[in-house]
Formats: structure tokens, sequence, C-alpha cells
């Protein structure tokens, strides 16, 4: 008995040594920055946004626009950020996977020890009544261990990191999260070319949709590995999106709702991209294509169970490891990503992540898009030539050809939302349909200038030297926490802060006039104020 009390004191120790480091970070020493031609002391802290923050040696925390730095500054603070993010994700997983030992340990311990003990009193011949309640001891110390690390593999996702690869589409894009999700707000209309090279369009047009507030995109926060990765196929996720790429265009199914190859199918652009029946734009490979414009260590996308896409390097800027059955793997810190790539299954080969799949086979919560005219039907054979937008970027035109005839479709929306489509024929024809539909919504990284007053909240003095309170008419003094958000009349974030108690000291901004977006549980109110 007591080499059974010599192993379990072994066991402790061992479990000790494992958990018994911590991880100390230097402080970055101050050093010389050159912002707008002009020296500037201060040790970096992060960039947050288009926003670099500074501390200079008296603790005094300064903030100045990325692109008001000099070109060495900046790829300096790229190169800094991109190191932090990944330090951060590792220490995310770390601080996860401590805790996992934490929580595995006593199970691990209790299932040796009754081992041992079992092996002893057969040894020994004694006690054999009580050897059938070790093995169900056993058996339960053994399960409870099992269904412990099962529950507690998740990974911890810093917002920040997601809201790097998003930056680049800014203001096309605006993001915001809490401690669940990351949000995604979009309209779906991608920077690049649309429709061109479709060999059998199903008469769906690109209309904007109001992926906003409520309806933004959400990315778990939190993501768990799944018990059983469910297969993305002719059989599952067959409606809705399963990613959302860094530019705010939805990714779906390489199958469709009628379990076809949309891209052997000839339904797709050059893009890898069509749209559904709501005249949704949405892609159905991995948009590779965005490495034109985004930086190659980036992701291109998440998908919606948390787990970020990346193309054909690691985030490392290593070459692309050998990928898993889910068309993805594990990096060198722990979590989990998948890959795209131009085969099948191009992108996610299984759900890796936990997600919960409704009764119409999407992923919820999931965004959805306003149709304003019934679905199309199938034109096999027809050929996409050429989409261009109108003088008004209110709409578009779109030339086919359709058995060696050209035909041509206008149509543009209102802003009080009648959608108008002119058809022409080959031989010059015109038909017209109108429809009444929403509204096209704007993002709230480019708000206008008409469209920003809200009574209910007061900024004030207003016009002031760039000090401001905030405070809202006919209701108490909120005591929580605001979030606010400074852009310029362009709609360009200048400044945010996520935990203001309603004071703003913006003097640094400049004479001029700015947008205040506060954001206050689950209300979002603008003003426009101005610094003299």
């Amino acid at each position: 008995m007591r080499k059974i009390a010599f192993i379990f004191c072994l066991l402790l120790s061992f479990q000790n040594n494992l958990t018994a480091h911590d991880l100390n970070l230097p402080h970055t020493p101050d050093q010389q920055w050159h912002v707008l031609g002009e020296s500037v002391q201060g040790s970096f802290l992060m960039l947050k946004g288009e926003q670099v923050y500074l501390e200079n040696s008296n603790g005094k925390i300064s903030h100045f626009p990325l692109k008001s730095f000099s070109i060495a500054n900046q790829q300096f603070i790229a190169q800094k950020t991109s190191n932090i993010l990944k330090l951060n994700t590792s220490n995310s997983y770390s601080a996860n996977a401590k805790e996992q030992k934490s929580n595995f340990y006593p199970f691990l311990i209790l299932f040796l020890s009754l081992t041992f003990l079992l092996i002893y009193l057969q040894q020994k011949h004694k006690y054999s009544k009580i050897i059938p309640v070790l093995v169900c001891l056993m058996i339960v110390s053994f399960l409870g261990f099992t269904a412990k690390a099962i529950r507690t593999f998740q990974t911890i996702t810093n917002p920040l990191s997601i809201d790097s690869a998003f930056a680049v589409y800014k203001p096309a894009v605006n993001t915001f999260w809490d401690s669940t999700y990351f949000r995604v707000e979009s309209k779906g209309i991608p920077a690049h070319g649309m429709m061109t090279g479709i060999t059998n369009w199903q008469q769906q047009f690109p209309i904007p949709q109001c992926y906003i507030g409520t309806n933004a995109w959400s990315i778990p926060l939190n993501p768990t590995i799944a018990t059983t990765p469910v297969p993305v196929n002719q059989f599952h996720f067959l409606k809705g999106a399963v990613a959302i790429a860094v530019n705010g265009v939805a990714i779906f199914n390489p199958y469709t709702n009628t379990g076809v190859d949309a891209f052997l199918d000839g339904q797709l652009d050059y893009w890898g991209g069509h749209c559904g029946r709501a005249d949704d734009y949405h892609y159905h490979t991995a948009p590779l294509h965005l490495y034109s414009t985004s930086p190659l260590t980036y992701p291109i996308a998440y998908a919606l169970d948390g787990f970020a896409v990346y193309g054909t390097l690691e985030p490392d800027g290593t070459n692309m490891k050998t990928l898993d059955a889910n068309h993805g793997h594990f990096a060198s810190n722990g979590v989990y990503h998948y890959h795209g790539t131009a085969t099948a299954p191009y992108m996610i080969g299984n759900m890796v992540g936990s997600v919960t799949e409704d009764a119409d086979l999407q992923i919820v919560p999931q965004s959805k898009a306003s149709p304003i005219r019934p679905a199309g039907a199938p034109l096999k054979g027809a050929a996409i030539t050429n989409l261009v937008a109108n003088a008004n970027q209110n709409g578009y035109a779109l030339t086919y050809t359709l058995a060696g005839l050209t035909y041509l479709v206008e149509y543009e929306w209102s802003t009080n939302g009648v959608y108008t489509f002119k058809y022409t024929s080959p031989t010059g024809g015109v038909t017209n349909n109108v429809y009444n539909g929403f509204k096209q919504c704007t993002i709230s990284t480019a708000i206008e200038n008409n469209t920003i007053e809200n009574k209910e909240l007061v900024v004030f003095p207003n016009p002031s030297n760039g000090k401001f309170e905030i405070l809202f008419t006919g209701k108490q003094e909120y005591k929580n926490l605001y979030e606010v958000n400074i852009y310029d009349m362009l709609g360009k974030l200048l400044y945010q802060e996520k935990e203001s108690q309603g004071s703003l000291a913006l003097d640094e901004l400049g004479k001029g006039t700015y947008i205040v977006k506060v954001k206050s549980g689950n209300e979002m109110y603008h003003k426009k104020i101005i610094i003299n």
C-alpha cells in the first residue's frame, strides 16, 4: 500500500510542475516617432482600427491616425501589431490549456490511483468484494475525464485580431463585438466585379442588402470543437452562409440548395460568386482573390463556427501545411483554422466548431437577405458578359447572351425603396417591371450628414474646444458605460472609446465638423459636433 501512496504523491508533484510556469512580457521602451513631420516620444501600445496608441514616460496615452506616421513607422507598427496578435492568440490558448489541465488532472489522478489500487488488491488477493466497486468508480472517472476534455476544448479569440482582417475593407464594412460574438455589418457588395463569367445564369441580380444592427453577421468569439464535425455537403448547410469573407460578402456551401456544385454547374462568376433567390450576392468558393488587397498572412474569411480561413500561407508566413479531412489543421499555437483552395471542397470540408443547424439546414444565428421580387427561374445556357454600375451608383446594367443573341437588363432603386427593371431584347423590345422593396441602408462607418441627428442625444457644449459631455433628454443620465465612435464627414473612423462614461476630450482631432455615434445597450444615437 505504501507503493500506491508513493505513486499518488508523485502524480501530484507532476501536476504542480506542469502548471507552475507564467509568462512575463517586458515593457516596450520609449522611442521616437515621426508624425506629420514632427517627432513624438512614446512606447507603442496598440493599433486599434486606424488609430495608433502611444504612451509616454509620464504615463499619458495619446493616439494618432496610422497614415500620419512615416512609412518606416507604419511598417514597424504593422510588424509589431502582427506579433502582438500572434502572442495574444497564443496566450489565449495557453491560458485555456492551463485551465484544461487543472480540470483534467483530478480525473486523471483518480483514474490512475484506482487502477494501481485494483492491481494491488488483485495481486494480494484481498478485499475481493470491493473490486467491482473499484471497477465502477474507474469507469465513472474515465467517462468524466473524457466528457470534461470534450467540453473544455475551446478557443478564446481576441476580437482585435479578427478586426485587423476586416479593417482592410472599412468603411464598406463595420465591426463591433460583445463577449459572445464578433459582429460584421455590410451591404454584401464587393469592390471587385460581379456576375461576369457566369455561363448558367439563375436570373438573379446583385442588390445591396442591409446586414446591419441585429441583422449583422455573427462570428463566435469562444468557438468550441465539435464532438463530431458536421460535413459541409449536399445534406447540410444548404441554406444561408457558412462563413463571412473579410470584405463583408457571405460565403455559402459549395453546393446550392438543389444539391449541385455551383462552380462545376457554371453558376459562378470569375470571383466565385453569384446571386441567391433574394438577389443577394455571395461566394460559393474560397475568395482567394482577396489577397490582391489583403496581406498574405491575414485570414480571408471567418467561418460561422468561429475559426479563421487562410489561403496558401500559414499565419506565420510559412507555406500551407498538410490539410486534414476538415480542410484545415491546428496551428503551432494549438488553434484550429481552415485553408481555402482552388479545388473542392474549396474551404471547409467539415464544420469543426460546434454550430446549430436549424430545420431549414442553415447555421443560426444567420443574417437575412430581403427579397424585393419573386425569384427568377434558371436560364440554362445564358452567359453573363458584363455588369456595370450606373452613373448614380444606385443600380446596374447587366448584359448576357443566349443562343448567340445579346440581351440587356438595366435596374435601379430609389431612396424610398422602389426598384425598377428595364429588359431590352435583341430586337430592341422593352419590358419594364417595378417592385416595392426595402429602403437602402447606410453602413455606420459611412454616415451621411442628412441622416445623423437624434433628438434624444445631447452633446454640450457644442461647438466647443474639443471637450464634450453626453446626456440624453427625457431620461435619467445613464450610469452604464457608453461606446463612442467619432467620424469625419466622409465616414472615416477617427476615434473610438469602448467604455466611455460620457466625457470626451477630442482636442487632438483639430478644428472641424465631426459625427459622434453613441451606443448604449441596444440603442444607437448620432449627432454632429463642431470643434472650434
